[in-house]
């Protein structure tokens, strides 16, 4: 099975990896590493630095998380693809929900991945991705019907509020969802105290959520959080 899914040598795959996770990116690296059509070109686990890193490193597919600390996959994915737009982009993540694949796809992933998903699906998606052929795992097709499913019977999925957020207020938001002040989130930003009162009084709004409390619960609803 794993041979007859072997691209030539003249057609390695050269593959840059985004994840903030040091175990998570060992073990890609040694999981794909392990393979004679797969070369790993480079890896970061600070998205903010990511950019450069590919466009140095010109890899045909970046293999990139959601969730990550400063800025997260959603945010960095447009930015990919508008400094290359060659390169594919696949996204490797823990979030099934409908929110996060549609913003995806919409955003110009090439790929979506679980990674609940078997390790020989994560080759699959690389060569189908690399072979400009889309590539969305089961476990997040069977998601994305349960919530069609729910659109039709009137129910509207909450996650559907994210994705009016800007990139600045997504980043907002997790700081308080993790129950930082107003004033952590200012200094984690760079941003003065006055802005981050006015993020915050915009995601309440936008979000539907009257307080702290409610934004960590709405972030844990959609994995945002941990629990």
């Amino acid at each position: 099975m794993i041979q007859s899914m072997t691209i030539q040598p003249t057609q390695r795959v050269r593959v840059f990896l985004v994840d903030d996770q040091s175990i998570i990116r060992a073990a890609l690296k040694s999981f794909l590493g392990a393979r004679g059509d797969i070369d790993i070109v480079g890896d970061t686990g600070d998205p903010r630095s990511a950019l450069e890193a590919i466009r140095a490193s010109r890899p045909d597919v970046v293999v990139l998380d959601i969730t990550m600390p400063g800025l997260s996959g959603l945010d960095l994915l447009p930015m990919v693809r508008k400094a290359m737009p060659r390169t594919k982009v696949l996204m490797l993540t823990h979030h099934e929900g409908e929110s996060f694949v549609e913003q995806a796809l919409r955003s110009g992933a090439d790929g979506y991945l679980s990674k609940d998903s078997d390790p020989s699906e994560l080759l699959l998606a690389i060569q189908a991705v690399r072979r400009g052929d889309p590539y969305v795992s089961p476990k997040v097709t069977s998601g994305l019907v349960e919530g069609l499913r729910g659109t039709e019977t009137g129910d509207k999925p909450g996650g559907s509020r994210l994705a009016e957020l800007t990139p600045r207020e997504r980043q907002v938001f997790q700081l308080l969802a993790l129950g930082k002040s107003n004033k952590e989130v200012a200094s984690a930003l760079d941003i003065s105290l006055g802005t981050a009162k006015k993020h915050r009084e915009n995601l309440q709004r936008k979000l539907g959520c009257g307080s702290a409390a409610e934004l960590a619960r709405l972030a844990i609803r959609e994995g945002l959080l941990d629990v």
